[in-house]
């Protein structure tokens, strides 16, 4: 018996696609295979993929997706350092706040900030308000009605934080997700924290620059993050990895494409 019509001679009903060799008379035909294509990956620094960062940060730092609305933010949240302020919580005591306002005043002297300079200097490494209380909050909320001041706070974001970790996502050829939890940790354990949580890291696995899996990478450096996290009491609860990021890997989500459904400390969030 004949194939039936429209096969004998290695043609396919229309939609049909198949890489398996279709017989006509008992001669193999090589059907061509459909194949989709390749769509490159976005890295974090994408404007549209940065746009969701902030917003995951802003979510942990702020319980908000609305990140814009926390420039003017400003309280000592009882970790040891200091006053945290600001778009990714900059602290009197760890020394970025002290750039931030280094800046600002590079770009506007004069302004109201600028007289805390020296108390700033002198509180870095500690969680002392000395030189800073009782108008220091007030002067902060102040500042962030300038312009300058904002652009201040994105751009020391950028160059201290967000650059740095996504240039060695890059490197170490992670895509969105892991070039995100880079920085993430950055913002909480500062840049050279993050590096040692790497690190560490690469005692269990090895990122894909290096042959790995790019998933079981991931895995390794959260399970470092987290260690790291529960080290402080004010960091111990990790549900921004466990209930956000992790959930993002799981899903197989590596591009951190939209729609993002998350949780952070018990509150759930969704990005479209």
């Amino acid at each position: 018996m004949l194939p039936a019509a429209g096969l004998a001679y290695g043609l396919l009903p229309a939609g049909a696609a198949t890489t398996e060799p279709v017989t006509a008379g008992g001669i193999a035909a090589a059907a061509p295979a459909v194949i989709a294509p390749a769509v490159a990956a976005v890295n974090l620094d994408d404007p549209a993929k940065k746009e969701i960062a902030m917003q995951i940060v802003s979510a942990a730092e702020n319980s908000s997706l609305d990140w814009r609305a926390q420039f003017s933010y400003i309280e000592d949240i009882g970790d040891g350092r200091g006053y945290t302020a600001g778009i990714i919580g900059f602290c009197s005591g760890t020394g970025d706040m002290l750039e931030l306002v280094e800046a600002y005043t590079d770009a506007v002297p004069g302004n109201v900030l600028a007289k805390y300079l020296p108390a700033l200097r002198r509180v870095n490494g500690t969680d002392s308000h000395a030189g800073l209380d009782p108008h220091y909050p007030r002067d902060w909320r102040s500042a962030a009605g300038d312009p300058a001041f904002r652009d201040a706070q994105e751009s020391e974001r950028d160059r201290v934080y967000f650059d740095p970790s996504v240039r060695d996502g890059k490197s170490d050829k992670v895509r969105a997700l892991g070039q995100f939890a880079y920085y993430d940790a950055a913002v909480m354990h500062g840049y050279e924290g993050m590096r040692a949580i790497r690190g560490r890291a690469l005692h269990k696995a090895r990122p894909p620059s290096q042959g790995g899996n790019e998933t079981t990478w991931l895995h390794a450096f959260l399970d470092e993050r987290v260690i790291e996290m529960r080290k402080e009491e004010a960091h111990s609860d990790t549900s921004r990895v466990d209930t956000a990021q992790r959930v993002f890997l799981r899903n197989g989500n590596l591009d951190l494409n939209t729609p993002l459904e998350f949780a952070v400390y018990g509150d759930h969030y969704r990005i479209d």
